[in-house]
C-alpha cells in the first residue's frame, strides 16, 4: 500500500488524473477508473460492424432482422377412426376372436396373449379408444388365465 491506499486504488487515481478533459466528458457514463467497455473486450467489439453489445453473439443467435416464416393456419383436427375390432367388447366376441381350445399348450396360450396384446393394448391405440382396448385386454387376459388354470387340472 502506498500512503494508506491500495495499489489498485493508486493506479485508478493515476488513470483518472491522466485522462484528457474531452475523454472525461465522453466517458461520463463509464464506471470510474475503467477505460474499456465490456463490448470492446469481446471478439468483434468496437468495430464499424459491431455497433451493438450483442454483436459477438449473433453467430449463435441468428440475425434478428430475419423473421421466421409464419406457421400455416391450423386446420381442423382429423379425429381418428376406431378400428372395428375395438368395437367388439363382449366376452363372447373376445373368446371367439381368441379361439381358445382345450388342446392348446401353455406356450400357445401365452403366444395368443402376446399377439392379442400387440393389436389391442391400450397404449398402442388412440386416446379416444383406450377404454375399449382396456376392456378387450381385460377380457382376453381373464379368458387366457382361465384356460391356463384348466390345463393344471
Amino acid at each position: 500500500m502506498l500512503f494508506k491506499q491500495s495499489l489498485f486504488q493508486s493506479v485508478l487515481d493515476r488513470l483518472d488524473s491522466e485522462e484528457e478533459p474531452a475523454e472525461q466528458e465522453e466517458a461520463a457514463h463509464r464506471i470510474r477508473g475503467l477505460n474499456v467497455s465490456f463490448a470492446a473486450t469481446v471478439l468483434g467489439g468496437e468495430t464499424p460492424d459491431a455497433h451493438r453489445p450483442d454483436e459477438a453473439y449473433r453467430d449463435n443467435l441468428g440475425d434478428p432482422n430475419i423473421l421466421p416464416e409464419p406457421e400455416p393456419a391450423p386446420q381442423k383436427p382429423v379425429l381418428p377412426v376406431m378400428p372395428e375390432h375395438l368395437a367388439r367388447t363382449s366376452r363372447e366376441e373376445v373368446a371367439t376372436e381368441l379361439a381358445i381350445t382345450s388342446d392348446l399348450t401353455r406356450e400357445a396360450l401365452q403366444e395368443k396373449r402376446r399377439s392379442f396384446a400387440k393389436a389391442n393394448h391400450p397404449d398402442s391405440v388412440a386416446a379416444l379408444f383406450r377404454e375399449q382396448a382396456t376392456i378387450r385386454m381385460t377380457l382376453a387376459n381373464q379368458l387366457i388365465d382361465e384356460a391356463i388354470r384348466r390345463l393344471r387340472r
